[in-house]
């Protein structure tokens, strides 16, 4: 056996910066009132000494755990094959991290994970959380408010049980939609179908609308629903050819939908654009750039979000040292959205 050095504690710093054991106190924990050379001091005795605080103490004066869940309401298997999830996370983290605050991901398979992640959210173990991807039937929201958690959501709510007040970040996604199909109407497309996504998610219900807006008298045949998936791209677009198999353009509702399309369009001999001009939308490099051909795509920033997601949480909890929130937070921001041209329309 080995011994371990004794760990530094509040009054070891104390002494080493010559201050008094609240001063450290309040320096640790974030709070105001010290003045800057003392506060110097402070923290140089801290990383001389190794010093950690004990995160359960800290707590009970700070009444912060410095940690944010994250709620994806998807299973793992889609949450790690669409590269939208990583990028947003990448958003989230980026910020939470400039912050000081620990990241915690929930994920949901069922509803048995639904009661798990509310029960967490309930006990205590973090100071808010940030949730997105939801359907309209999932019991999340009622969860997380009966939980009393600060929470900022991704994506506009759609819920229509009278729920107001509700903070969220999203995308012009009608308007990015509307000026997808105006491009390949420009182009002198006159048959164009749409790939929607889930419908039961607000995104994809924009973006249909937004489709709808251009396209006033479209074709029901040209309108299929898919699932934001490659494959359900693929699946969408054989059924469009075999409805109306004079199509001209295809405006699927993201880009891993479109590029399960271009694959079915490949296989049938269509030349895109020649043949079938394809437009996608978010504009995730990993995809975009290396479809054949490239993919005309609407652009969304979905870093952005995740970042805009956490600040957005992180205001409204307010200062660590009172714990209480910052009244003010918008209810919600919506970015703006553009074309990115490339060789598919």
């Amino acid at each position: 056996m080995t011994d371990t050095a004794p760990r530094p504690t509040l009054e070891a710093v104390a002494a080493r910066a010559g201050v008094s054991r609240a001063t450290v106190s309040r320096v640790v924990n974030g709070g105001d009132g010290v003045r800057e050379p003392l506060v110097a001091r402070v923290r140089r005795a801290v990383e001389e000494l190794g010093y950690v605080p004990n995160q359960a103490a800290r707590s009970l004066v700070t009444r912060r755990h410095d940690a944010v869940a994250v709620v994806i309401a998807e299973p793992e298997t889609r949450v790690f094959a669409d590269p939208f999830f990583a990028l947003q996370l990448r958003g989230i983290s980026k910020e939470l991290t400039a912050h000081d605050n620990q990241l915690v991901l929930l994920l949901t398979e069922g509803r048995d994970d639904h009661a798990r992640v509310g029960r967490y959210l309930a006990g205590g173990h973090v100071d808010g959380a940030l949730v997105f991807s939801l359907h309209l039937d999932d019991p999340l929201p009622g969860l997380i408010q009966h939980a009393g958690v600060p929470t900022v959501f991704g994506g506009r709510p759609g819920w229509s049980d009278g729920r107001s007040g509700a903070v969220y970040v999203d995308s012009d996604n009608r308007g990015g939609a509307r000026e997808a199909v105006r491009h390949l109407a420009g182009l002198g497309r006159t048959r164009i179908a749409h790939i929607t996504g889930p419908l039961d998610q607000t995104s994809a219900a924009d973006r249909l609308d937004g489709f709808r807006d251009v396209m006033v008298d479209a074709d029901p045949r040209l309108i299929v629903e898919s699932d934001f998936t490659p494959a359900g791209g693929e699946r969408a677009m054989r059924e469009l050819l075999e409805r109306r198999p004079d199509l001209d353009a295809v405006f699927a509702a993201n880009d891993l939908t479109a590029a399960g399309a271009l694959r079915v369009l490949r296989e049938r001999g269509r030349r895109v654009p020649d043949d079938v001009a394809v437009i996608g939308f978010d504009d995730m490099l990993p995809v975009a750039e290396q479809t054949d051909p490239p993919l005309t795509t609407v652009r969304q920033d979905i870093e952005e979000m995740g970042r805009l997601m956490a600040r957005l949480l992180l205001r409204r909890l307010g200062p660590r040292s009172t714990g209480e929130g910052v009244a003010g937070a918008p209810a919600g921001v919506v970015l703006p959205t553009t074309l990115v041209r490339r060789a598919s329309a």
